[in-house]
């Protein structure tokens, strides 16, 4: 049927318009197959190189740096681990340099005492053996390599507990990610997944000691984080160990003070509603 019969006179041709939308459904249908062809961008492509002084032996050295403006924030993990559309950007927030050894979490590389670089030069710079050029893109071992260095440095320059804390929390949410990397249904990476999941505990359990100590013998921010962001992570951390009279208490202060933005405390009460229910299902 044509929908637009009369129109000749006007000396228009109007065949082929029986279907008044065909139009729109082959634009929309091309626009689908142009975004189902988008490429994953690669993970180098999100990355820079900087060049950093190095604290300790004062030379300069290249470190990689994530492009802020190139990354896409997604909804953060139950306990704060930040998430980011392709990349995990936790693999490249530590500065290692090459010449001495000397690793850090970049928000505490530049700062040490006189005694901190006596320390490290004593006890990780006179043993310190480079190891070669550094890959294009970090996987998760090499990541929590140079994290767990850090680590090491932090004992060795006598590092407040909070930095010890937060370093371990990363290394935690680094295994995590190569957990959900793993491919579950390949049984040849059965001994690997469990090897992770210890690991993943143990450094958990050590940041949550850590954080535990250090929220009463230092002072706030602590790693970046306010009061209450401390407050839900421990929160958060006492839940998965069951350890609910802390919990509460974090909770507590959250739900209590006015500093707390309304997403942060709609969270602290969520949380108080999931640990309510474990402890009626514990006690069923």
């Amino acid at each position: 049927m044509n929908l637009f019969k009369g129109l000749e006179k006007f000396g228009l041709k109007t065949e082929g318009t029986e279907n008044l939308f065909e139009e729109e459904k082959r634009t929309n249908a091309s626009t689908e197959q142009g975004e189902a062809k988008e490429e994953i961008p690669s993970e180098e492509s999100f990355l820079l190189e900087k060049s950093v002084r190095c604290t300790v032996c004062d030379k300069v050295f290249k470190t990689k740096m994530i492009k802020n403006g190139r990354v896409k924030r997604l909804e953060p993990d139950f306990d704060l681990r930040p998430r980011f559309m392709y990349i995990d950007t936790l693999k490249y927030d530590v500065a290692s340099c090459p010449n001495c050894g000397y690793t850090a979490m970049n928000r505490y590389f530049e700062h040490l005492s006189s005694v901190q670089i006596k320390l490290i030069k004593e006890k990780i710079c006179a043993n310190f053996k480079p190891t070669g050029e550094e890959p294009a893109v970090y996987d998760y071992d090499t990541a929590i390599n140079r994290y767990k260095l850090a680590l090491f440095n932090t004992l060795v320059k006598k590092g407040k507990a909070s930095e010890k804390a937060y370093t371990c929390l990363k290394i935690s949410w680094l295994y995590r990610g190569k957990l959900e990397g793993m491919d579950e249904k390949d049984a040849s990476l059965e001994q690997e997944r469990r090897e992770c999941l210890e690991q993943q505990e143990a450094f958990y359990n050590q940041a949550y000691e850590g954080f535990l100590k250090a929220v009463s013998t230092e002072m706030f921010p602590m790693c970046g984080m306010d009061q209450t962001t401390v407050d839900y992570l421990l929160a958060v951390m006492s839940k998965h160990f069951k350890r609910y009279d802390t919990a509460s208490k974090c909770i507590s202060r959250i739900l209590s003070t006015s500093s707390a933005s309304k997403k942060m405390k709609d969270r602290a009460f969520d949380l108080k509603e999931e640990i309510i229910r474990e402890i009626k299902d514990s006690k069923a």
